[in-house]
């Protein structure tokens, strides 16, 4: 019973939950960001380079028998997952840099009061020599 009691400490923690939803939400961006890539950005690279389908692009490495598929290098589907990471890399990225530009405004420390004048210091200096 001793562990159960610990493991629902644990699993109700603050940075276990926090994780736990950073977790589901970066699934579905990285679900978000594949279809960007394999609907939205490859197509027209492809046209432009001649009409190309990035995701059908393999190399045979050998041939289909009647028991066996193809044996196939599918380095389209590399170019795509390739374009992907960059893209989620980069929205990671601005997020960071979003976060720490906020943190450096906090952090920012209220200008120095100006330095007195040399009048006011001298007179400072005969204040002290008085007080001696």
């Amino acid at each position: 019973m001793g562990m159960m009691k610990e493991f629902k400490e644990f699993a109700m923690k603050g940075n276990v939950m926090d994780m736990a939803v950073g977790i589901v939400i970066g699934s579905a961006f990285g679900k978000i960001i594949a279809s960007l890539v394999t609907d939205v950005i490859m197509p027209p690279i492809g046209i432009l380079i001649g009409g190309i389908d990035f995701s059908n692009l393999s190399i045979v490495l050998k041939g289909a028998t009647e028991t066996a598929a193809a044996v196939t290098l599918n380095y389209g589907a590399f170019i795509n997952t390739v374009v992907e990471f960059t893209i989620i890399a980069f929205a990671i990225f601005m997020v960071i840099k979003g976060i720490n530009s906020a943190k450096k405004k906090e952090e920012e420390k209220p200008t120095e009061p100006p330095k007195p004048s040399e009048k006011v210091m001298l007179l400072k200096d005969i204040r002290d020599a008085l007080k001696k």
